[in-house]
């Protein structure tokens, strides 16, 4: 009589979630996000550690705030394509020329902070009217948005 052995698969399921740690102006409707990409200022967010990661005499520079260069940019209206990979920024040419068309699209995204203030007060729009919906991915033709 011969013996078979199965080996049993086990499946494991790994979710992450990083709600809590992407900043306030972050676009809705992620769960989990590693980066950032701001088309208008070339520039990457690393959420895990709360830092900008920018081009600065041909070095990568990560740090809590912005280049000076970079000072009146308002996060909460500028368009973030969110990146979920290790090291983006060593892929920039890629990422600049794929998404030119989104430099100067501005308040095209709810930000994290408008998605707060939903579920908080249950509300469908905040107090200034705006309205409140689904983060939009990276490709404003897949939400019926003409291209530039």
């Amino acid at each position: 009589m011969g013996f078979s052995n199965f080996a049993h698969a086990q499946v494991s399921v790994s979710v992450n979630f990083n709600v809590e740690a992407q900043p306030e102006w972050g676009p809705s409707g992620y769960d989990q996000v590693n980066y950032y990409y701001m088309p208008d200022i070339e520039t990457y967010y690393y959420v895990p550690r709360h830092q900008f990661v920018y081009l600065n005499g041909g070095k990568w520079i990560f740090a809590s705030t912005l280049p000076e260069r970079c000072r009146g940019y308002d996060l909460y209206r500028g368009y973030k394509v969110v990146l979920n990979e290790p090291r983006p920024y060593m892929h920039h040419e890629e990422y600049r020329t794929r998404y030119a068309h989104y430099r100067g699209y501005y308040d095209h995204q709810p930000v994290l902070r408008e998605h707060r203030y939903k579920h908080d007060d249950h509300e469908d729009h905040d107090e200034d009217g705006h309205g409140h919906g689904h983060a939009y991915g990276h490709y404003k033709k897949d939400h019926g948005d003409k291209e530039k």
